[in-house]
């Protein structure tokens, strides 16, 4: 099989799409509350989504394609960090404390 350059470019930002999606969804599984696990959902929303955007924008060419894959990450940048605090101000408003050392 012989790729392009083109290919090769979307194939890793893909890859790295893929890596951070997969580290994040393992931090939602692992980690200790939620308040830990709204940073890794951030991660996931951020990054691994940003990259596989990026890799379809690669690859389908600088159209209006592109432009309207533009429209996604510029969604979440603005949606994320909403929902990450209205998360994190209801958990704290029904009484759920951080796990861990905290100092008294």
């Amino acid at each position: 099989m012989s790729y392009n350059y083109i290919e090769l470019v979307s194939l890793v930002l893909l890859a790295i799409g893929c890596f951070f999606i997969l580290s994040g969804s393992l931090g939602l599984i692992k980690l200790p509350d939620v308040f830990s696990r709204i940073h890794a959902a951030g991660l996931i929303d951020t990054l691994g989504s940003g990259f596989i955007v990026l890799a379809l924008i690669v690859y389908s060419g600088f159209s209006l394609l592109s432009l309207k894959l533009l429209l996604i990450p510029l969604f979440l940048i603005f949606t994320s960090p909403v929902t990450g605090h209205a998360i994190a101000l209801f958990a704290h408003e029904s009484g759920y404390k951080p796990k861990g050392k905290n100092k008294k």
